[in-house]
């Protein structure tokens, strides 16, 4: 079921949501020429529902960026005719799996809410624009983190990395677990994304109650 919060997201996010039509539907979305949650500007995001996907650009690379598309995005090279349109120097057209859940497993809480900036935060955790959710060891060191990107007022993206020497704990599905109920209980909706071939963060997400739909994100991704 799309809850009214994951519309709204979709809406806010690539433009218009549900897709108008099946296949592939390229439309215009100033925010596409706005800085994103971490400040950078990504002029292309799309979702796909597995029967239609929407593909948001600035509304005046609409027609160019649906001629070169032409309804197939499997097409080899994708990214190189696209980036330079869009003013990116290199980037590649990627497609990964969009996950989101209104049910969080019922896995046991864990970690600590802490600001980004804390000196213990990791690098890849600073940027994000929200506090995020850590497990420490038992001297008060990272071994563990969420960060959520906050898209807009709707949705909510969920990240987690576990350093090498703590995986293999159930670490990742509880924090993910514990942030998504978080999301929910302020009214939002958890998202979960990730490319296909990393079946690990798959596990976490099924294990944490993020189902696979069939559903898909699409992206201009740096190299």
């Amino acid at each position: 079921m799309v809850t009214p919060a994951l519309q709204a997201h979709l809406a806010s996010w690539v433009g218009t949501w549900p897709p108008p039509a099946p296949g592939v539907t390229v439309v215009g979305d100033p925010a596409r020429a706005e800085p994103t949650w971490d400040g950078a500007v990504r002029p292309l995001q799309g979702v796909g529902d597995g029967v239609g996907t929407v593909i948001a650009v600035p509304p005046a690379r609409v027609s160019a960026v649906r001629d070169i598309i032409d309804g197939d995005l499997s097409q080899p090279g994708l990214g190189a005719r696209l980036a330079p349109l869009l003013g990116m120097e290199q980037a590649v057209f990627g497609t990964g799996v969009f996950r989101w859940t209104h049910q969080v497993a019922p896995l046991a809480d864990t970690g600590v809410w802490m600001a980004p900036d804390d000196q213990r935060m990791p690098d890849w955790l600073r940027p994000f624009n929200g506090p995020v959710l850590v497990a420490l060891d038992h001297v008060g060191r990272y071994i563990a983190g969420v960060g959520i990107k906050r898209h807009d007022a709707f949705g909510q993206e969920i990240a987690v990395v576990t350093t090498p020497a703590a995986r293999g704990r159930g670490l990742a599905r509880r924090l993910v677990a514990t942030a998504a109920r978080r999301i929910l209980a302020e009214g939002n909706v958890p998202v979960y994304l990730h490319q296909r071939s990393n079946i690990a963060s798959a596990r976490v997400a099924d294990a944490a109650g993020f189902p696979d739909r069939g559903w898909t994100v699409h992206g201009l991704w740096g190299r």
